[in-house]
């Protein structure tokens, strides 16, 4: 199963568009995952057209709109993976603490919200991962976003995508 998993979109604020890179890895993912700040609902709707399924939540920058019709954690099972998505975890002093404790029955925890990019284990095997941001880099070097894959309950091939610049 191929992952593609993206945050802190913010269309149109900060792009008018997704970059045509990620585009294509969202028309070849199984399942594409988006931790939160859309931003408008129309990137979320053309998203559910274009993905053959997409697990999103809403972010600290998207309205009611996109809070009616988006959950603050999604839960899901892939492929005998236990995911979870959320926008804000909180500072990153203890981080992987907090969240291992906050989301016990999981094996994968998604976050967005700092714009930066997030790979670490927590005691216990929760793997937290933030992709950055495909439009908004901030500090970062580049716009970037995640893939991966899942298989038998097991996370691998996990690669950040750097972005080119706009």
């Amino acid at each position: 199963m191929r992952l593609v998993i993206t945050a802190d979109t913010h269309v149109p604020k900060r792009a008018k568009d997704l970059p045509t890179p990620l585009w294509a890895a969202i028309d070849a993912a199984d399942v594409v995952l988006h931790a939160g700040d859309w931003v408008d609902e129309a990137l979320l709707d053309a998203m559910l057209a274009r993905s053959r399924r997409l697990v999103g939540v809403y972010g600290n920058n998207d309205g009611p709109p996109l809070r009616a019709r988006l959950p603050e954690i999604a839960r899901v099972e892939l492929a005998g993976l236990r995911v979870a998505v959320v926008h804000e975890t909180g500072p990153r002093d203890r981080r992987e603490q907090r969240c291992a404790a906050r989301f016990p029955d999981c094996d994968l925890l998604v976050f967005g919200h700092s714009h930066i990019p997030w790979d670490t284990v927590a005691p216990g095997g929760l793997r937290l991962l933030n992709p950055g941001s495909p439009t908004d880099r901030r500090a970062q070097p580049y716009a970037t976003y995640l893939t991966a894959r899942v298989a038998a309950g097991r996370l691998d091939e996990v690669e950040l995508h750097r972005l080119p610049p706009r």
